[in-house]
């Protein structure tokens, strides 16, 4: 716009030339005109004049033409400059800014903490307080309670607790009151793992995933693990040891241990060392030792020493399997009278094939009297009477019992999944209940994944067509996206049927059909099943990956249209669940186990996810499956939209029977 001004104007007619000399811009005399006629020769005079005159002028307008062109030029330099020095001057500016905000943050450490964290501290500095004797357990338990259900952001109730010593903040403290409530849980997890600190199996992303779940929600959760030596320390923020002394009951003496404490993904985590028996921990692994029973037993009763001696009166004590399951007896034989009598107690089980069985004389090492548990309606096992059963004392002695499972119901638990407890489970049914895990959909989403070439929704599938011909150019596979692309990705916990995974693909891959398999180099186990099936596949449409790749797996999710599970039974990997999020139909290779003909089982409808499951994806082999996709497009690809659709996350049904079953024990 400003060019086309500028060349207007400079190319504006101008005065004539007897008014001004275009070449100097000065005034001239104008020549005087005779009326006399003119002959040939002063006619062909005049005509040349007159065409020298019209050059010149063209000349002179040519020549402000560029005179113009060149002052733009130099006006655009002029601004592009300015422009510079203004976008120099505002880095600066903000340079200084961040400068700024730095410095406030070291003198105010406690600026940009959000008020969880705020409120952590503040209960890890309660229990300091507590071991240290600046405060009684009693007043403990107020001051907790009071931070938990209070509506008002801590941090600005209280800043700079960070700068502050005991005795002052402890004064603030007293001060700190608020008569708005809301009613919340107060949950201490007393278990031997936590993802990503401690895993070894489902356990650690069942209590991190719940317990985050808990805390959106509104509850208060705190976690107590054993500081193994092999922990990831670098996970836990703020970690600090307690300079306090705390001594906890063990084969008839008091013995020292010292307590960290540090938060993990927002969770408050107590970290228990003991001192005398410094080797339970200090292992390369974190189960299948000969001295389990008492490395367990320890912590456990370490546990509740702790939780009493610092005025902790949570809600709920939640035990898991049966390393914990101690918890129950010691609970209601010792601790119910020290301050605990509001609390109950919920066991979680992950199956019950490992028990723990060991001779009833063990039991006094930790404080429990043996003649009065080893009965056959509380400790004593069921087929060796002569020994006690850990695990099922935490079912006769917790108030509610979760067990968690994708597949099964109570029914089937007590009538055949039972490994021995039938009795007791039947007798104790009331108490049981069904869980499903929660998936973490923050790391599994095609709409957010980073390590995708294309996103996609339910709402939008383009994506996941781009992740076909991306996966399939990766690893070499001719690209046609009408070609139905299979999925197969195991792992060092993949319980697979190597028989029956290499027949289903077999009588697929007669069909056309592509095959990508990823596996675990350090199972011999599952290297055979990818050999086996190599050597069987040699052709272009199958593909072996003798590695877990992270990355690669995701695309293998995204760009498959069918992924094998080695079995639905499967809450560490989760493939059946990260298969339904990327819009992948999940088929078991051991289908025939996952069928749920339970006909006339009352509580075969006890979750919405088993429920889901069973009748959609439960009872196909791939074989159907590709049938129906042949013949029945239009069902195929709603079946797959609709479980997209589908939230199985911590957020959902499952911390909701938990809260549930929370809200039923505090009635108690």
């Amino acid at each position: 716009m400003l060019m086309g001004t500028l060349l207007s104007a400079a190319i504006t007619p101008l005065p004539p030339l007897s008014v001004v000399n275009a070449a100097s811009h000065k005034p001239t005399k104008a020549p005087a005109v005779r009326c006399s006629r003119l002959s040939g020769h002063d006619n062909v005079k005049m005509s040349q004049s007159s065409s020298s005159e019209q050059e010149i002028k063209h000349n002179d307008i040519w020549k402000l033409f560029k005179e113009a062109q060149q002052n733009i030029l130099y006006l655009n330099n002029q601004r592009l400059m300015a422009v510079e020095e203004l976008n120099e001057a505002k880095r600066e500016k903000q340079l200084l800014l961040d400068r700024i905000e730095h410095l406030e943050a070291v003198k105010q450490p406690s600026v940009g903490k959000d008020n969880l964290s705020v409120g952590w501290d503040l209960l890890l500095r309660i229990d300091s307080m507590v071991l240290t004797g600046m405060i009684g357990t009693g007043e403990a338990s107020n001051v907790r309670r009071l931070i938990m259900d209070s509506k008002i952001n801590v941090a600005d109730v209280l800043p700079n607790i960070w700068q502050k010593g005991d005795a002052e903040l402890l004064t603030e403290l007293r001060h700190f009151t608020d008569k708005s409530k809301k009613n919340c849980f107060h949950i201490v997890h007393i278990c031997t793992e936590m993802a990503p600190v401690a895993s070894f199996g489902s356990l650690a992303s069942y209590i991190t995933g719940l317990s985050c779940a808990l805390q959106r929600k509104g509850n208060f959760v705190e976690v107590i693990l054993p500081k193994y030596s092999k922990l990831d320390l670098d996970k836990v923020q703020g970690l600090r040891e307690i300079d306090a002394e705390f001594y906890s009951y063990y084969n008839g003496q008091l013995h020292g241990n010292r307590i960290w404490t540090g938060v993990v993904h927002g969770i408050g985590v107590t970290l228990l060392q003991p001192l005398y028996y410094s080797s339970f921990f200090s292992r390369e692994r974190i189960y299948g030792y000969s001295d389990d029973f008492e490395r367990f037993t320890y912590f456990s009763r370490a546990s509740l020493d702790y939780i009493v001696k610092s005025g902790k009166q949570p809600d709920v004590l939640h035990i898991h399997n049966w390393q914990t399951a101690i918890v129950g007896p010691l609970f209601w034989d010792i601790f119910v009278k020290q301050g605990l009598g509001n609390t109950r107690v919920l066991l979680t089980c992950h199956g019950f094939d490992i028990q723990c069985i060991e001779q009833p004389d063990k039991l006094a090492l930790c404080g429990l009297d043996p003649s009065r548990l080893h009965r056959p309606d509380r400790l004593q096992d069921n087929t060796k009477t002569h020994l006690v059963n850990i695990l099922k004392g935490g079912v006769v002695y917790s108030n509610k019992v979760v067990i968690m499972s994708f597949m099964h119901s109570k029914g089937r638990f007590i009538r055949s999944l039972n490994h021995g407890l039938e009795p007791t489970l039947a007798i104790h049914k009331d108490k049981l209940l069904i869980a499903p895990n929660g998936f973490d959909d923050s790391t599994w989403d095609p709409s957010k994944d980073k390590f995708l070439p294309a996103i996609y929704t339910a709402d939008d599938m383009k994506g996941k067509a781009i992740c076909k011909v991306a996966l399939q150019r990766h690893l070499g596979l001719p690209e046609h996206a009408s070609t139905v692309l299979v999925g197969c990705v195991l792992s060092e916990v993949s319980d697979v049927d190597l028989e029956k995974l290499k027949a289903a693909v077999l009588i697929a891959y007669r069909r056309g059909i592509q095959f990508i398999f990823m596996g675990s180099s350090k199972m011999p186990s599952i290297n055979r099943a990818l050999e086996s099936c190599q050597e069987e596949l040699k052709d272009e449409s199958a593909r072996f990956i003798k590695k877990y790749d992270e990355v690669l797996s995701h695309l293998i999710f995204a760009g498959s249209d069918i992924i094998l599970c080695p079995s639905f039974h499967d809450p560490v990997l989760q493939v059946l669940l990260k298969a339904i999020k990327y819009g992948a139909v999940p088929i078991a290779v051991m289908y025939n186990d996952n069928r749920l003909g339970h006909s006339g089982d009352r509580e075969f409808d006890s979750t919405k996810v088993l429920h889901y499951i069973g009748s959609t994806f439960a009872n196909m082999s791939l074989s159907q499956a590709l049938d129906e996709m042949k013949n029945n497009p239009l069902q195929w690809s709603q079946r797959i939209l609709d479980a997209m659709e589908k939230d199985f996350s911590w957020d959902a049904e499952c911390s909701e029977i938990h809260i549930d079953a929370y809200a039923f024990l505090k009635d108690l």
